[in-house]
């Protein structure tokens, strides 16, 4: 699964591990990306996304139906 926040759009940053004798390896910050699975009204059915936990809070904060009106003008099919 890649690590791409569908709500939110986060995606994975990256940076160096540095050791103790400060030598640096590449690492990379994936987002907390969740698959869940919300029932829309609108559409009524299920829809399974992924989400961040950052974008589960969105949901949670402006509704699942405005935020799947949203991702759907973006062209992404659910």
């Amino acid at each position: 699964m890649a690590a791409v926040c569908q709500v939110t759009g986060a995606v994975p940053g990256f940076g160096h591990n540095i050791s103790h004798s400060h030598r640096r390896t590449k690492r990379r910050f994936d987002p907390n990306v969740q698959k869940k699975t919300y029932y829309v009204p609108s559409l009524r059915r299920n829809v399974t996304l992924n989400v961040s936990a950052k974008g589960i809070k969105v949901i949670d904060a402006r509704g699942i139906d405005a935020v799947v009106r949203d991702i759907q003008a973006r062209g992404v099919k659910l």
